[in-house]
């Protein structure tokens, strides 16, 4: 299936996990894919020989493309870039994400505002290129947001991240209302607890995964192409009709999962 055959992604930290896995399946789906990294430029490379791989039996293309998100003068360089290069953007994936743990009355406005930044500022600062451009030539677009169970679900000691996304779950909806009538749909992937390098401190001890897989009712943590499938989903024609929505990608865990045994409160 080659349902984004012909069309332009970027796709924002997409070296490694999820951003990797997406950028992959948008090559195998026919897009062009361009690939935002900030730091490792090796990661980086990884995910463009799966791009390229992807595109052995098609014409879709590759490219890196590096900067910090939440800096305003690197997020106009990244996209005059790769508008320099193909001269048309259809996608943009707001992939990139980062989070700090600590104790919520520890955390320095350092980390809170680097948490912020990339999550929900770099987001913002995307979007608004994306949209001038949309708006510029005319015919639509697509800007898809990288989410989490944590814009309802709350994560103590991360108090900066769940903010972070509850914030870009309001960004997106108000975006989404504000450009339909343009044909830009604007939508959210929430993903639930996914093995990805973000999440190293549980996928590297068997028996943390174990504890977090105890608390999804499907039994299991997900995997970055399962987050990766319902991305190129959305970015499709097959979701022509959707736009403010949140996806929920979690095996069930916002579906208050200690509630599977059958309990009463009284009547």
């Amino acid at each position: 299936m080659r349902r984004l055959e012909g069309k332009n992604a970027l796709i924002t930290g997409g070296s490694t996990g999820i951003g990797r896995a997406t950028a992959i399946r948008f090559a195998e789906e026919g897009a062009s894919v361009a690939i935002n990294y900030r730091s490792s430029a090796r990661e980086a490379e990884i995910t463009l020989d799966g791009v390229r791989d992807a595109h052995k039996s098609g014409p879709g293309k590759g490219m890196l493309v590096q900067g910090d998100v939440a800096s305003e003068e690197d997020v106009r360089r990244i996209f005059a870039e790769v508008l320099t290069a193909w001269g048309r953007l259809d996608i943009l994936v707001n992939n990139a994400g980062i989070q700090a743990a600590n104790p919520s009355h520890d955390v320095t406005m350092d980390d809170y505002d680097r948490v912020l930044g990339v999550n929900l500022r770099g987001a913002f600062l995307c979007s608004r290129e994306a949209l001038r451009h949309f708006l510029d030539r005319g015919g639509g677009g697509v800007i898809l947001n990288n989410s989490s169970v944590h814009e309802r679900i709350p994560k103590p000691q991360y108090a900066s991240y769940a903010a972070s996304k509850a914030g870009l779950a309001a960004l997106s909806r108000t975006l989404a209302l504000e450009y339909a009538g343009e044909g830009i749909r604007i939508n959210m992937v929430a993903p639930g607890a996914i093995a990805t390098p973000i999440n190293q401190e549980w996928t590297d001890n068997p028996d943390r995964e174990a504890e977090v897989a105890g608390h999804i009712p499907m039994g299991r943590t997900g995997e970055p192409h399962e987050i990766a499938a319902v991305f190129a989903f959305l970015a499709s024609d097959d979701a022509s009709y959707i736009t403010g929505q949140t996806i929920y990608v979690d095996g069930g865990l916002t579906l208050y999962p200690n509630f599977r045994t059958p309990w009463s409160s009284g009547s």
